[in-house]
């Protein structure tokens, strides 16, 4: 069972007064790739586009990954842009998320996670 099952509130109706028990094997089972039951950061740096790789492996390891892309945006905004569109794609493609934030940083979350803009 994944964690967006899990976490899911399609199929429930819950409201104040109803409770739902989760099993914590199911939890943990779910969480199995991920380091005593954490999910992990990254903290990665676009320096060129093969770069674009090692972050995707990232994501699908399930982690969270925030990229720098100052580096890349001052030295080939051409190859950054490129770069980015293939992260987007990606992205798309397994359902995770890609945000900007601030102007030098992207922040990619795996399927499992949202971020609220």
């Amino acid at each position: 069972m994944g964690l967006q099952k899990i976490f899911s509130r399609r199929d429930l109706d819950i409201n104040d007064t109803d409770y739902l028990e989760v099993n914590v094997t199911d939890v943990d089972s779910a969480l199995a790739g991920s380091i005593s039951g954490k999910i992990g950061v990254k903290i990665e740096k676009l320096t060129d586009f093969g770069d674009t790789e090692r972050v995707l492996k990232s994501i699908r390891e399930g982690h969270i990954v925030f990229l720098k892309i100052k580096g890349l945006k001052e030295r080939d905004i051409g190859e950054l842009k490129r770069a980015v569109e293939r992260l987007k794609k990606t992205m798309t493609a397994q359902n995770g998320d890609i945000v900007g934030v601030e102007q030098d940083w992207l922040l990619l979350v795996p399927h499992f996670a949202a971020v609220h803009k």
